[in-house]
C-alpha cells in the first residue's frame, strides 16, 4: 500500500496530538486543518487537534461515530429543560454515570465553556481534552453532529482571519453570547463565539443539516454549570484519576518496549474510551518503532526481530480489535506497524501515530 494511501487513512482517522497543536499559531493550525481534512470545494476548517477522534461518516464521509438516537433532556433530569441551569449534579444513582468528585476534573470543567444542546434527541458521544482551555465535545442524533471545540483566546484572531476566507460572517448569538456564523456550503456551517473567560468556542456541523435546522438548534445551545455539563458526558469517560487503572486494562495483552514505563501514561486529559485507547496505543507503538530504528542502526538483529514481532502482534491486541468498528485508528496503526515490521517504515510514521 502506498504512502499516499496511508496519508489518506491518517486524514480519515483524524487523530489528535495536542502537544504539537499547543505550540502552533492560528495560521499553522489552519494549515494543518486543511491538510488533515477531506477535500471539498472549500478549505475544510476541521480543528487541527483531532488526532485520535473516531471516524465520522456523518462529516463529509469520514466515518461513523457509532451513535444511536438518545434524549439528552433525560440527562438533565429536568434541570435545564425547566429553566434551572445551575444545580444538577452528575447522576450516579444507577451506576451508569461516572462520579466527578475529582477536584482536577471539576476545575477543568469550570474553566471550559460548558455548552450543551438543550433539546431531546441529542447525546454527547465524543469528548476529549480540555486541559489548558482546549477540548472537544460532540453531540449527535440520528442524522447529524454538532461538534464544539474550544481553544485559548489568544488564538482567536488567527482562527477568525482564516474563517473570513470561507464566507462573509453573519452575526448570531448563542445563549446570549455574541458569535459569527460562516457557511462552507448549503449544509455545512461553523459558528465562532467571541472569546470569554480565556477561551473561545467554534461550533461545527456534520451530517445532514439545513440552515433552518441549524438556526433552530443554535437557539437550544445553553451554557450550564460544571456538574450539569459533566453529567452530560458519556458514561464511559476516563478522567485523570482513572487513567492508571484503565491503562492497565488496555495494556493487558500488549507487549511493552524495553524501558517503557506504563506509569507515564498519565496527563492524557479527559477522554472517552476510544480516544483513551488510541492515545495509549499511540505511545506504545511509537516506542516500539523507536526501538526498531535503534536496533536497525545498531545492527542488533535480536532486538530488531523482537520489535517487529511486537508491532505485528498489534493485530491481536484486544484494545485495537475493540476499536476497529468505531473508527480508523486501528487500521492506521496496523498499516504503519506492518510497514515497519517489514523493514519499510513510512517516512511520515510520526504523523500517522502522533509520535512526539
Amino acid at each position: 500500500m502506498t504512502d499516499e494511501h496511508l496519508d489518506r487513512m491518517v486524514r480519515d482517522a483524524d487523530p489528535y496530538r495536542p502537544e504539537v497543536v499547543q505550540h502552533l499559531d492560528g495560521a499553522a493550525q489552519n494549515l494543518l486543518e486543511e491538510i488533515m481534512s477531506t477535500p471539498t470545494l472549500e478549505p475544510v476548517a476541521e480543528p487541527p487537534a483531532r488526532r485520535l477522534r473516531k471516524r465520522r461518516t456523518l462529516l463529509s464521509g469520514l466515518a461513523s461515530a457509532g451513535v444511536a438516537a438518545a434524549v439528552l433532556a433525560l440527562i438533565f433530569a429536568g434541570s435545564v429543560i425547566n429553566g434551572d441551569r445551575g444545580s444538577a449534579p452528575a447522576d450516579t444513582s444507577d451506576g451508569n454515570k461516572p462520579v466527578f468528585d475529582s477536584a482536577m476534573v471539576l476545575k477543568a470543567a469550570e474553566e471550559s465553556p460548558r455548552l450543551l444542546i438543550d433539546q431531546p434527541g441529542w447525546k454527547a458521544t465524543t469528548v476529549y481534552g480540555f486541559p489548558e482551555k482546549e477540548g472537544t465535545i460532540t453531540f449527535s442524533n440520528d442524522t447529524s453532529e454538532l461538534e464544539m471545540n474550544w481553544y485559548p483566546a489568544a488564538t482567536y484572531d488567527s482562527f477568525h482571519e482564516d474563517r473570513l476566507r470561507v464566507s462573509k460572517p453573519e452575526p448570531v448569538k448563542v445563549d446570549g453570547w455574541p458569535a459569527e456564523l460562516f457557511q462552507y456550503n448549503a449544509g455545512d456551517f461553523a459558528v465562532m463565539l467571541s472569546p470569554r473567560d480565556g477561551s473561545f468556542v467554534e461550533l461545527r456541523t456534520g451530517g445532514a443539516w439545513t440552515r433552518a435546522a441549524f438556526d433552530q438548534v443554535l437557539t437550544r445551545v445553553v451554557r450550564v454549570d460544571a456538574r450539569t455539563w459533566l453529567a452530560a458526558l458519556p458514561a464511559t469517560i476516563i478522567t485523570p484519576e482513572r487513567e492508571s487503572a484503565e491503562a492497565a486494562k488496555v495494556l493487558a495483552d500488549v507487549p511493552l518496549p524495553p524501558g517503557f514505563d506504563a506509569a507515564t501514561l498519565t496527563g492524557l486529559g479527559v477522554n472517552d474510551k476510544y480516544q483513551f485507547g488510541a492515545r495509549v496505543t499511540s505511545r506504545v507503538g511509537c516506542a516500539w518503532i523507536a526501538e526498531w530504528l535503534r536496533a536497525k542502526k545498531a545492527g542488533d538483529d535480536g532486538a530488531l526481530r523482537r520489535a517487529a514481532d511486537a508491532l505485528s502482534s498489534s493485530h491481536r491486541w484486544a484494545v485495537l480489535q475493540g476499536m476497529k468498528d468505531e473508527g480508523d485508528w486501528p487500521e492506521v496503526f496496523w498499516e504503519t506497524a506492518d510497514k515497519v515490521a517489514a523493514g519499510n517504515p513510512p517516512a511520515r510514521y510520526r504523523d500517522a501515530l502522533g509520535c512526539e
